[in-house]
């Protein structure tokens, strides 16, 4: 008689344990989810989360970077086209209700957890930050960014003000606010 195959159960509940949380926060907010509501949705126990995961940060940054796959800017060889694209769904993303209460309630655990602040801007915001810079690094090449620009600032200067309005709750999120963000980074840039 053969043993149960070991790996692909941890698959199943591994998996059952993700979408349990990214429906839980979907549907009751970050606040309001618990990794006791997380194990009855999955059908586990919370000692299986607990074996994957150290708190409930951790298992709702796996649940969200799930569906995070490489990031990389187009290039069209149009920063302008480009740069206006990609905030454009930025900003988009920023001004959704559900995701930017999840993305808040994960930046305050992230304050008392510097394990998941470490996680975050790894799995994250340093995949777009390199993305972006990398982005930048074409553009300087093909002469549209000036030579000599610390690109890392440049970066900090592109994602800085949509965080800055995000952070504070100050302005609309919308096409009008990233398109003039990304005429005044063009212009910064040359």
């Amino acid at each position: 008689m053969r043993s149960p195959d070991e790996r692909r159960r941890s698959d199943r509940a591994r998996t059952a344990i993700l979408t349990a949380t990214a429906e839980a926060v979907a549907e009751l907010g970050y606040a309001k989810t618990s990794i006791e509501g997380i194990a009855a949705r999955a059908g586990v126990g919370k000692q299986t989360i607990y074996r994957w995961w150290p708190s409930k940060g951790a298992v709702v940054l796996d649940a969200l970077a799930v569906d995070q796959g490489d990031v990389e800017w187009p290039d069209t060889g149009d920063l302008a086209a480009d740069l206006r694209l990609v905030l454009r769904a930025t900003v988009a993303e920023f001004a959704d209700e559900t995701t930017s209460a999840t993305l808040r309630a994960l930046m305050i655990d992230m304050q008392q957890d510097a394990a998941l602040s470490d996680q975050v801007h790894t799995r994250m915001l340093g995949p777009q930050l390199a993305a972006t810079k990398r982005r930048l690094e074409s553009a300087q090449r093909s002469g549209q960014v000036a030579p000599g620009i610390d690109l890392d600032v440049a970066v900090e200067l592109v994602f800085g003000p949509i965080y800055h309005r995000w952070i504070l709750r100050t302005h609309p999120f919308d096409e009008a606010y990233a398109d003039a963000l990304t005429e005044l980074a063009i212009q910064a840039l040359k």
